[in-house]
């Protein structure tokens, strides 16, 4: 059930990818124009900044009122964004989308943290996180196939009777907020728990890791298909190696939920960035030496093997960052994500604008956001054991 919430956003974003060409000729957007992108990133902005106000919603109502406020966003948008009649207007709606789409984020984070703690929490968020990367690898073919019978408007309503599916199948959803972590919902109270959230070394220690890894990955995400297209010329070959990167990484955050049960998340977590700074190291090295473009199969072979660790890192940063943060689950995921969403969607845009036509902006740009996410997660596994709780307003 949570894996499928957390789908709701992916699926959003992923299923669109194929149709951009179809929106540009319908709306008589020049090919080469970026503005069609405007789609993806004004849900993601939508999707950032929404999280804050979601938080504190669902530590004084409860989780299931917040999901489904955020629902209902999510459908009308959705339904909006069909019928929208200029660019203009999808990409707003497109926002608002993102708006709605952030309250399942945040509510899937609040009840897993509600509901399991420790090594059984990592599990839970690895297979979550599983499901969350598996989508991309299915939805642009659904996409594709859609457009193959229908109009691109289509994908919308698609996205729309999800949600509807979604919400009705939450209606088996117990509520998971203890009556007594009820925060009160004022300026007051919300700004206490924030600054409890904010001022706490091991969730923003961890936080800080998780946005620095998440910035790399997005540049890669964003500059994947200019690497093997452009710069390597294999173009035939761009879903299939995407498809597999996403492989990697799903099946590492799959070992994770059995490593958790052997090992610390700590332990994990410190093993997965060395890896991912080795690789990284390696992939800066092959690239340096080849004047920026080597092996092609070499490169996707290390770059597979860096992508796979971040696959063990994501899923207990998460979960080591909400731990401290039992009594404002609600509160700590929309900081927290808010502050990982769009601080590693700025790194990811700023790594993007390096790239000169080879592959070692890229290479480089993992080793040093690797190191510096490492050196913030062993930041706060340093951090001392808490004297007392700093408990936020109560209702």
């Amino acid at each position: 059930m949570m894996s499928t919430l957390m789908a709701a956003a992916a699926l959003s974003i992923d299923l669109m990818l194929p149709a951009f060409g179809r929106i540009r000729a319908d709306f008589d957007v020049p090919e080469d124009s970026t503005r069609v992108g405007a789609i993806l990133t004004s849900f993601f902005l939508g999707m950032a900044l929404a999280q804050i106000v979601y938080g504190p919603f669902a530590d004084r109502f409860g989780r299931k009122p917040t999901l489904y406020v955020g629902l209902a966003i999510y459908i009308v948008a959705a339904l909006a964004s069909a019928v929208a009649p200029t660019l203009e207007l999808v990409i707003l709606s497109r926002f608002v989308w993102g708006v709605g789409a952030a309250s399942p984020r945040v509510v899937t984070l609040s009840i897993v943290r509600d509901t399991f703690e420790g090594a059984a929490m990592a599990r839970a968020m690895s297979f979550i996180m599983a499901v969350f990367l598996l989508v991309p690898i299915f939805m642009p073919a659904l996409g594709a196939a859609v457009l193959e019978v229908a109009n691109w408007r289509w994908l919308f309503v698609i996205a729309a009777a999800f949600g509807v599916a979604v919400a009705l199948w939450m209606i088996r959803l117990p509520e998971t907020l203890d009556p007594a972590n009820r925060i009160a919902f004022s300026p007051r109270a919300v700004y206490q728990a924030g600054r409890i959230v904010v001022t706490n070394r091991v969730t923003m220690g961890y936080t800080m890791a998780r946005m620095f890894t998440f910035g790399a990955m997005l540049s890669y995400l964003a500059t994947s298909e200019l690497i093997i297209s452009t710069v390597y010329g294999r173009a035939e070959l761009f879903p299939v190696i995407f498809g597999l990167t996403a492989a990697f990484i799903a099946v590492a955050i799959l070992a994770n939920a059995k490593l958790v049960g052997m090992l610390s998340m700590g332990v994990i977590v410190r093993a997965a960035f060395i890896a991912f700074i080795s690789m990284a190291t390696g992939l800066t090295l092959l690239a340096w030496s080849a004047d920026g473009i080597p092996n092609f199969w070499l490169f996707m072979f290390l770059l597979a093997l860096a992508l796979g660790s971040y696959g063990l890192i994501i899923p207990n940063l998460n979960t080591l960052a909400m731990e401290p943060m039992a009594a404002i689950a609600g509160t700590a995921a929309a900081v927290t994500g808010t502050i990982g969403a769009t601080g590693g969607a700025i790194l990811g845009f700023a790594l993007d604008q390096t790239f000169d036509g080879t592959v070692l902006p890229l290479s480089l740009g993992l080793l040093v956001y690797g190191s510096i996410g490492f050196g913030f997660s062993s930041w706060a596994k340093r951090a001392p054991a808490p004297s007392a709780e700093i408990a936020p307003a109560r209702t």
